[in-house]
């Protein structure tokens, strides 16, 4: 499956044009980027902080109902990440439940999934962000970045070039959330 690319400077928030272009499109799938988000969310109506040389990229696709479990779609879309994450960084990278993405038990990553329908189709948001060069201060709550944990400078658009082609062949197995396989990726 191939995801049409969607770029922009700034926006609101990439999920939220994501819904938007579900909305008002025939595209059943996609992958919006950002250098930068006015109001991007995390889970639980948090705001995520969105510094500009950072990551932030929502990816849309139809599910199949039947087989849905957004639990199982959770981990996957981590695991799916936390593969990307590993092609920077050899070092452990750890999962918190439910979507957090963590290097020395510092958050490097946050994804926010939601769901929508559109004419009797299920689609999934999956929203993606990583601190690459800049991380926030959040109480109570140490983050980190990929140039802070590397000492490498990434290229952005390789990294989503890589991502791109990480979801691309893991979006066809998606109707088949039990025998998912994330080393065969």
């Amino acid at each position: 499956m191939k995801l049409k690319k969607f770029s922009f400077k700034t926006i609101s928030s990439t999920n939220d044009l994501a819904i938007e272009i579900i909305k008002k499109s025939k595209n059943k799938s996609g992958m919006i980027i950002a250098d930068n988000q006015k109001n991007g969310r995390g889970q639980y109506g948090k705001k995520w902080k969105s510094y500009k040389g950072n990551l932030f990229v929502s990816i849309f696709f139809t599910i199949n109902r039947l087989n849905f479990s957004i639990k199982k779609m959770t981990k996957i879309n981590c695991l799916l990440v936390k593969k990307l994450l590993s092609k920077y960084y050899k070092g452990k990278i750890d999962i918190k439940n439910p979507n957090d993405l963590l290097i020395k038990r510092k958050k490097i990553s946050g994804i926010l999934q939601e769901t929508m329908t559109k004419s009797n189709r299920d689609y999934i948001i999956v929203g993606i962000g990583i601190n690459l060069i800049k991380n926030p201060i959040i109480k109570k709550y140490p983050t980190t970045n990929l140039f802070k944990d590397t000492n490498i400078k990434i290229n952005k658009e390789k990294m989503i070039t890589n991502l791109k082609r990480i979801y691309e062949k893991s979006i066809p197995k998606f109707s088949k959330l039990n025998s998912f396989n994330i080393d065969k990726i």
